[in-house]
């Protein structure tokens, strides 16, 4: 099975639409990740990876469920979601 996982974007690296990546922390684990698909991504913002991809921004209340419901599933293999404002615990 296929999964996209959220992400929180720690770092972005570099500006040009095409080629513009982030460092994204999955619960602590961090992946360099292509951002091409989500060009109004940003600093802060959540994003649903699939591949080394980012292919939608999500806020941190969705990404908190989706990281719930893939837990659920046992598909994250002890990552956490980590603390945030706004979002449920």
């Amino acid at each position: 099975m296929c999964l996209a996982v959220p992400g929180k974007i720690i770092e972005v690296l570099g500006d040009d639409p095409l080629l513009r990546a982030a460092r994204v922390s999955f619960g602590g684990v961090i992946k360099h990740i292509a951002l091409t698909c989500v060009p109004e991504a940003k600093l802060g913002d959540y994003v649903l990876v699939h591949v080394g991809v980012a292919i939608s921004v999500v806020d941190p209340q969705e990404a908190a469920e989706t990281f719930k419901y893939l837990q659920q599933m046992g598909e994250l293999d002890g990552i956490e979601m980590p603390s945030h404002e706004g979002a449920p615990p």
